[in-house]
């Protein structure tokens, strides 16, 4: 889709710029709609949350989101995918997401998530894809791999980087942010849901 972006993204989007800066200091994640936009800030109101100004710095990485589907992914292909934990092992997808390959290595591995209680974020090459209309997936990472079963209603999204136009009121963002010590917000990363989508991450 968290415990802090636990060393990156996604999302991030969770994302391939950002990882140094990640790893070193976990950022703060802001799901939010945007407001109002300037050259150098946006304000935001988070999904459980009062209006937020975050700044803009100028090498701020930016991403859109558009939405894809099962047959964009195959062997080779780099995903994340966050998901719930099975009996048997295997990791049940909440949602995935497909990177371009430019941001091949973002946020590789697997770690706890926040999507829903016990949720994981698995970043990774696809292997295998097998099952029904191969919706079974081997996603592989340094040091392990997990099965994942992607069920036909979970949603399935595209990351591609992106430019500041994307950036306008009404827009569905997730803001991966660092704070200063007065409590303002820097932001690293913003992936921003296309066409009027909300992020799934």
């Amino acid at each position: 889709m968290r415990q802090t972006l636990l060393a990156s993204l996604a999302l991030g989007l969770v994302v391939g710029a950002m990882g140094s800066a990640i790893a070193q200091t976990p950022p703060s994640r802001v799901r939010a709609t945007i407001d109002s936009v300037s050259p150098t800030a946006i304000t935001v109101t988070p999904r459980n949350g009062s209006p937020t100004t975050i700044a803009l710095p100028a090498d701020v990485h930016i991403s859109g989101i558009s939405i894809a589907k099962i047959s964009d992914i195959k062997p080779g292909s780099y995903i994340g995918t966050a998901a719930a934990p099975q009996p048997d092992g295997t990791q049940k997808a909440l949602e995935v997401h497909v990177f371009p390959p430019s941001m091949v290595g973002a946020g590789e591995g697997f770690r706890p998530w926040d999507s829903q209680p016990n949720s994981t974020m698995t970043n990774g090459t696809v292997g295998d894809l097998v099952g029904s209309k191969g919706r079974t997936l081997t996603v592989k990472y340094k040091g392990g791999e997990k099965t994942v079963i992607v069920p036909e209603d979970v949603p399935i999204v595209s990351i591609e980087p992106g430019t500041r136009d994307l950036l306008k009121p009404g827009a569905h963002v997730i803001v991966f942010a660092k704070k200063g010590d007065d409590g303002s917000l820097s932001a690293i990363s913003v992936n921003v849901g296309e066409n009027g989508l909300t992020p799934p991450m």
